[in-house]
C-alpha cells in the first residue's frame, strides 16, 4: 500500500490532525530553503532536495484536504 491508500482508511479526526501536521513540516521545510539561500553557500543539491520533499508534503496536504473537504457540486 502507498501513503495515499493508507490516508483513505483513517479517519477524519486522524485525518485533520496529520494535515495540522504535513501544514507544518511544509512551514517548516520552508524555512530551511529561505535560510540556506540567503545564506548563499548553501549546496543546491540539498535545496532541491528540501524543495523535492516540501512538493511531496504539499501533494499529500492536498490529498487530504480534498479527502475531508470534497467540492460538491450542488
Amino acid at each position: 500500500m502507498n501513503a495515499f491508500t493508507d490516508l483513505s482508511m483513517k479517519s477524519d479526526e486522524v485525518l485533520r490532525v496529520e494535515l495540522e501536521e504535513f501544514r507544518r513540516q511544509h512551514h517548516d521545510l520552508d524555512q530551511a530553503i529561505t535560510a540556506l539561500q540567503d545564506r548563499g553557500s548553501s549546496d543546491p543539491l540539498t535545496i532541491k532536495r528540501l524543495k523535492k520533499q516540501k512538493l511531496q508534503i504539499k501533494d499529500r496536504i492536498a490529498y487530504i484536504e480534498d479527502r475531508l473537504y470534497p467540492d460538491i457540486i450542488a
